[in-house]
């Protein structure tokens, strides 16, 4: 089966910055797709892309078997978007917002009537078909946005950030749906800031900076290849002191506020010494994605 989205040295510029820089992106067909970067990598330009929203400067983008962006229309009648920001109208119903929606595709009345019980069953609103859009919850409402993305029975689902603002019960409902999703063979490409949640739902992943990816992988080859096996955080009285002494315990170690971390593969010897230092307080954990996003792109807050 050929890529869902294929995505071949592209790039876009505004005002003279290249915010797409020769970037270069193939999803496998029935998999989660995560794509990492900090604010202002290029996420959502290469996701406007990709859909044919926007023109390219260079590159190709080849969507569900079309070249776009002569045959967008084509392509993105397989497509489901779940947008960063929920966009239901609060005019109409749960189920009305899923009949309107439906028209964008061609759906007939009788056709969406059929579909929307399943759909509000996938999201966990059955009870919910009635209710109007002002009395959901954020939880309720941003699963019917991803069952709206549903509608058109799609190959390919796009989610920009899906569980941001949610809490975590909300947060674990729409990971179930994702994995219903995957379940059923669709593919997904998912941006998020949720390291966690890329590293729960994420077949491969590639982080993008500035424009160009700058790994790929998946989430364990990745934690593997870029960062130290262990962590120890640590912070309170002496810390200072305890750091001018680290490298003869932890392979690399980076100050962020008033915690300091270590980075080793021998944690228990970083550990024996802790335990000599009763000012100190300390947290050991595995390494995460969190750690090789943030070795990778840097711990400075972006605008």
């Amino acid at each position: 089966m050929s890529s869902p989205l294929k995505l071949s040295n592209l790039s876009k510029h505004y005002g003279g910055t290249a915010v797409v820089d020769g970037l270069d992106l193939e999803l496998a067909p029935g998999r989660c797709h995560g794509l990492l970067g900090p604010n202002g990598a290029g996420k959502t330009t290469t996701l406007r892309l990709a859909l044919g929203l926007i023109g390219a400067d260079a590159g190709t983008v080849e969507l569900l078997g079309h070249t776009l962006p002569d045959a967008a229309n084509q392509a993105r009648a397989r497509v489901g978007v779940v947008p960063q920001m929920d966009n239901l109208d609060p005019d109409f119903t749960v189920r009305e917002n899923l009949q309107i929606y439906g028209r964008y595709f061609g759906i007939s009345k009788r056709e969406m009537a059929a579909r929307i019980p399943s759909l509000l069953d996938f999201a966990g609103l059955a009870g919910k078909a009635d209710a109007p859009i002002t009395t959901l919850s954020g939880g309720m409402k941003r699963r019917l946005t991803l069952a709206r993305a549903l509608v058109n029975d799609p190959d390919l689902v796009i989610l920009d950030e899906p569980t941001t603002g949610l809490d975590p019960q909300a947060r674990h409902l729409i990971w179930q749906g994702l994995r219903r999703l995957m379940a059923q063979g669709k593919t997904l490409l998912l941006t998020t800031h949720f390291m966690e949640e890329a590293e729960r739902l994420c077949d491969d992943i590639s982080v993008i900076d500035h424009g160009r990816v700058i790994v790929q992988g998946s989430p364990r080859e990745l934690i593997k290849t870029h960062i130290e096996p262990h962590v120890v955080e640590i912070y309170g009285e002496g810390l200072a002191e305890w750091q001018a002494c680290a490298s003869t315990w932890c392979h690399r170690c980076e100050q962020a506020g008033e915690t300091l971390f270590c980075y080793t593969d021998t944690p228990e010897k970083v550990v024996a010494e802790l335990e000599t230092q009763p000012g100190l307080r300390y947290l050991h954990r595995p390494a995460n994605l969190e750690d090789v996003f943030l070795k990778l792109t840097g711990r400075d807050l972006r605008d």
